[in-house]
């Protein structure tokens, strides 16, 4: 007979990053932010995020810690396009929507796993997306909008092409953020303005916020990050 494993119920590990990789016919790594002063009876916010073209999850991960050492559990996720070396780490592309069976099943997969090891809030995972990561947190979000709570994209945008479908009334239950740099030279401010529109032309709870950067991630998105999923939190 099997057993469910509750054993996280009392695991205490320490804070700091944690690699491992999603049980698959192919391995695919996951890298894992636990907070300070892990509390195991406490049900944590997941933050799942996707890095930008040409970086990979170890890069993207260490903003978790500026995000909040103390609010959520965090993971980060490697695209599965190798695009060559950028200094000493190699880089990796989300590529295009052909490859969303796979991105589908790798996120499942790596949040299911997550559960099982820490103790996970069902109802307080969002994606969150830098650059072209962003797509496919949005990609993903509007496709299972019913396992979700939101969207965070930052510096980035929505798919321009094969641009999913909007699932009325499903969506209406994510809540979305939008942090861009009003010098984005890659993504103009016009693009996520455009997002937000459709967005709240759906029902869907979209805020924005602009920031004075190009195309990195500031200071100040982090902090409004964390204060927009924390007001999340206590409404309950």
């Amino acid at each position: 007979m099997a057993f469910l494993d509750l054993s996280w119920r009392t695991f205490r590990p320490a804070e700091g990053f944690y690699d491992s990789e999603v049980e698959a016919p192919e391995a695919q790594p996951v890298r894992t932010f636990l907070p300070t002063g892990y509390e195991p009876r406490y049900p944590y916010p997941l933050l799942v995020f996707f890095h930008g073209g040409g970086s990979n999850e170890e890069q993207i991960l260490r903003f978790a810690p500026r995000l909040s050492r103390r609010n959520f559990i965090c993971i980060g996720l490697r695209a599965p396009v190798c695009i060559g070396s950028k200094g000493k780490s190699l880089g990796y592309s989300w590529g295009d929507a052909s490859q969303q069976t796979v991105i589908e099943d790798y996120l499942l997969r790596a949040v299911q796993q997550t559960r099982l090891h820490y103790h996970v809030h069902s109802e307080r995972i969002y994606l969150a997306g830098f650059a072209e990561g962003a797509e496919v947190a949005y990609r993903m979000g509007l496709t299972f909008p019913e396992k979700l709570a939101g969207v965070i994209s930052l510096n980035g945008a929505m798919p321009r092409y094969e641009r999913p479908l909007l699932r009325l009334p499903e969506i209406r239950s994510l809540r979305v953020f939008i942090g861009h740099g009003i010098a984005n030279p890659s993504i103009p401010l016009s693009m996520a303005q455009e997002d937000r529109r459709l967005l709240y032309s759906a029902g869907v709870n979209v805020e924005m916020k602009t920031y004075p950067t190009t195309r990195k991630i500031h200071a100040g998105m982090l902090k409004d990050v964390n204060r927009w999923i924390i007001d999340q939190v206590n409404e309950y």
